[in-house]
């Protein structure tokens, strides 16, 4: 017998969960003292915030 994949429909879009796990380490990041961790959570932010940019870009119509 083989094992089976949970599998759940996502209630909100991936350009949506990405806006908001951006948005939530950039207010991490405010309250982080200034240093390495600051850092690296206003980067992953920043690198959350180009994914749903390139998953829209790709969503266009004359990419399609």
């Amino acid at each position: 017998m083989s094992k089976r994949r949970r599998r759940f429909k996502q209630s909100q879009s991936l350009e949506e969960r990405l806006a908001a796990e951006a948005e939530h380490l950039r207010e991490k990041a405010v309250e982080a003292p200034p240093g390495n961790e600051r850092e690296t959570l206003l980067r992953r932010a920043r690198q959350l915030e180009e994914g749903v940019h390139m998953s829209e870009w790709l969503r266009t119509p004359g990419l399609q």
